[in-house]
């Protein structure tokens, strides 16, 4: 009768130890995962918008430029293969000529829009990462 008394009041209290540690600690780790969801979920604008600014100048002002020639040259390349494959025009077919419009006109608007598209996967992320945190915590 005593030993059961002793038993249930020595499990109350490792129970009540246990539980008050665990809840404690899963506060404490939902509360980190909001901090770091907070964190990594800011646009790069939004975390430091003067780096932001260089790297979107940078960006404009010297990249695309470079990679504009590097595509002005392997697109003449090819256009200059492609001709000279076919013996001068002679066997030439017109959808070859079509073909390399819709890949020059391609490459150029992804060359061109660079930015904006990895713009747009940091805002799907930051949209990720903003609905995953709500169901973390």
């Amino acid at each position: 009768m005593i030993s059961e008394i002793i038993e249930k009041w020595i499990k109350g209290i490792l129970i009540d130890g246990i539980t008050g540690n665990l809840s404690g600690l899963f506060d404490n780790v939902n509360a980190k995962v909001g901090e770091i969801a907070s964190d990594v979920g800011s646009t790069p604008q939004a975390w430091n918008s003067g780096i932001f600014n260089m790297l979107r100048s940078l960006s404009e002002t010297v990249v695309l430029p470079i990679a504009a020639a590097i595509l002005a040259l392997v697109m003449c390349h090819e256009f200059i293969q492609m001709i000279t494959e076919k013996n001068n025009m002679h066997d030439f077919d017109t959808s070859m000529f079509f073909r390399w419009i819709f890949k020059s006109a391609f490459a150029i608007l992804i060359v061109s829009n660079t930015w904006n598209i990895v713009m747009g996967v940091f805002d799907a992320t930051q949209s990720v990462v903003n609905q995953s945190s709500g169901v973390i915590i």
